[in-house]
């Protein structure tokens, strides 16, 4: 764990320094003039809203193993996204599984099953809206080629979960026979904590509920779009429609790599990014970065310690959960 938040605090400080560099801080400061803070609340609420529907979807994939209420699945969710951009390289998402467990009866390896099948249909929903942007505006070749990289993984991660849900024993065999010089009783565990796993992928089974999910996927990241949209709005960018849905994609990509505490670096650099991609300055870029990132893990922040007094956990909790 330690390895972990060293690399991921390390490659945020690097990427702050790429996203500051050469920067003129007058322009920032004159950027921040300049903000038309109106679309500031839409924005908060649109992020108030997909937080909300993240912890509905949530308890849909839950919902084959052991059914939740909306309010503690919303206040377990509110904690664990504070958990996420709290403890850097992304130890935080073992907190919601934790906590979930505190809640109601389900094993922590089922519910770390269920926030796998959230992170696959997120990526391919994102992936998904990649391929129609792809129609409407050029991309540079190594977005390209990233999004298929991505693609290719995650395809490859649900064609796993499928199998493994499809063919439990099958898949029991191929972990007995990888895992056969253990002694029997690390085996006979492995075992039952295979089984949990795999029930937290029961969601895949049920059509009617995956498409619920697929559904809820879709808004969330449509959302999404709308928010950054608004956010250029803000800024006065004048900018193509595909535009949000490149920086989104691209912020995406950003925050799944190991990051440090908030996404710092990550977060800031990827916008850059993104939205040099369409002629913005630096600076400007890197003004928007900031009240963009403020305003996204601002409501996380608020969110999370309103709910954290009935959802404590420690960072050694979850490096016991890790081991």
């Amino acid at each position: 764990m330690k390895k972990k938040l060293a690399v991921g605090i390390i490659l945020g400080a690097i990427l702050v320094y790429l996203s500051i560099r050469g920067i003129n801080f007058q322009d920032v400061a004159q950027g921040f003039k300049t903000i038309r803070y109106g679309y500031v609340l839409p924005v908060l609420i649109i992020m108030f809203i997909m937080q909300a529907l993240r912890s509905l979807r949530w308890g849909v994939i839950l919902s084959p193993i052991v059914k939740v209420d909306q309010l503690s699945l919303f206040s377990v969710t509110s904690v664990g996204f504070l958990a996420i951009i709290a403890i850097p390289a992304r130890l935080g998402e073992l907190a919601r599984p934790y906590l979930i467990t505190k809640k109601c009866h389900i094993r922590m390896t089922a519910a770390i099953g269920t926030i796998l099948v959230e992170r696959v249909f997120d990526c391919l929903t994102v992936l998904l809206i990649f391929l129609l942007a792809l129609f409407f505006t050029p991309f540079p070749p190594w977005l390209i080629r990233s999004g298929i990289v991505f693609l290719l993984i995650t395809l490859i991660i649900l064609v796993g979960m499928i199998f493994m849900i499809l063919k439990r024993e099958v898949s029991l065999r191929v972990l007995n026979s990888t895992c056969r010089k253990l002694p029997e009783k690390y085996t006979l565990k492995l075992n039952h904590l295979f089984h949990q796993f795999i029930d937290g992928f029961k969601i895949i089974t049920d059509p009617k509920l995956l498409f619920h999910v697929i559904s809820l996927s879709i808004v969330i990241w449509l959302m999404d779009v709308v928010a950054i949209y608004l956010m250029f709005l803000a800024f006065g960018f004048a900018l193509p429609l595909a535009a949000p849905f490149v920086v989104m994609i691209i912020l995406m990509i950003g925050i799944t790599i190991p990051a440090a505490p908030g996404f710092v670096g990550n977060w800031h650099y990827s916008c850059i990014l993104g939205l040099s991609l369409f002629g913005i300055p630096k600076a400007e870029a890197f003004t928007f970065s900031v009240v963009f990132h403020v305003i996204c893990v601002g409501i996380i922040i608020i969110l999370g310690l309103m709910f954290l007094p009935s959802n404590k956990f420690s960072l050694s909790d979850l490096s016991r959960q890790e081991n």
